[in-house]
């Protein structure tokens, strides 16, 4: 099979995104910042931007119409240099990145210790917009509600909770607790009730939807073994990693052992995983080859970026 098969699978996944009714300019930045310019060093020229995002349909007005909005809501940050802006993450943007990074590049916990963290919020000494905010930076990092102003999760480091807590300065409105069954025989019940609240299910459909439309990609990159172009596969890689994060970081998160194996989630983690370290290598050749910092050629990424799924593959 010729490279030209993978060229026509790519472009598919290509119109579908750029032919979307609604364009998630800001999220696809963000997830190109996530994905390979923070890694890289974390600051690129606009002009750069611009023209990785190109291909997908988004013109130059829309990139600078979104960096201007995430600059507003202090995610990114701008740097002038002569006639040139340069953007990075600011350090609240650098937190969320590196919090959805555990989920997205980690992936679900081999082993846990059946202990779950909670997280109570007094709700009457809260105002509304907190409470959303509350409530949306917790989503992010995997938390579920289970009632009123009581969210769980299984496994994050409650220290994660206490920077955005911090950041937030609402220390005197939110509690962090550790819990466990008082005897191993209540374990298997305590793991029931509380997987019931997580809405796992809501998340089949996209998840299969998912997999369908990056399958004949994968099936195409296993056929073709070599001569992939370098561009598609960072607008595939780009595209993946979006789409799936739009996914996972709207589920609530679960260790792996109480993960169906069967379900289109996991199929599609494992379909994500494969392609994405298949297509990486030309990807991040297309990336430094085109885009610019300010200090010109980007730097390599630490090792811990060639580690990514280490855990899944």
């Amino acid at each position: 099979m010729s490279s030209q098969t993978f060229a026509k699978a790519a472009q598919a996944v290509i119109d579908d995104f750029s032919q979307a009714s609604t364009m998630y300019a800001n999220s696809l930045i963000l997830s190109i910042y996530g994905d390979t310019i923070c890694p890289h060093g974390g600051n690129i020229w606009l002009g750069s931007l611009i023209k990785l995002v190109e291909p997908l349909g988004i013109n130059q007005r829309l990139v600078r119409t979104s960096v201007f909005r995430l600059s507003e809501k202090k995610i990114l940050k701008a740097k002038q240099i002569g006639r040139r802006s340069y953007y990075s993450l600011t350090d609240k943007g650098f937190r969320q990145f590196s919090s959805a990074a555990k989920r997205i590049y980690q992936g679900p916990l081999q082993t846990w210790d059946g202990e779950w963290r909670l997280v109570i919020t007094s709700l009457g000494g809260l105002e509304q917009e907190q409470r959303e905010t509350v409530r949306k930076e917790l989503f992010w990092l995997g938390f579920t509600h289970i009632t009123t102003g009581v969210f769980v999760h299984p496994t994050i480091d409650l220290a994660t909770v206490k920077q955005m807590v911090d950041e937030m300065q609402l220390t005197e409105h939110i509690v962090m607790l550790q819990a466990k069954t008082m005897d191993d025989t209540h374990i298997p019940i305590a793991n029931a009730l509380i997987k019931n609240c997580f809405n796992v299910q809501a998340f089949e459909p996209e998840y299969q939807e998912f997999y369908e439309l990056f399958h004949p990609v994968l099936e195409a990159v296993r056929a073709t073994h070599h001569n992939l172009d370098p561009r598609l596969c960072f607008l595939m890689r780009t595209l993946l990693i979006h789409k799936y994060r739009r996914i996972l970081l709207r589920e609530p998160e679960l260790p792996q052992g109480l993960i169906n194996e069967d379900s289109w989630s996991w199929r599609a983690r494992l379909l994500m995983v494969e392609l994405y370290q298949t297509i990486a290598k030309p990807a991040d050749e297309y990336f430094t080859e085109l885009s610019e910092t300010e200090k010109g050629k980007f730097a390599c990424p630490t090792s811990n970026y060639y580690q990514r799924f280490a855990a899944v593959s």
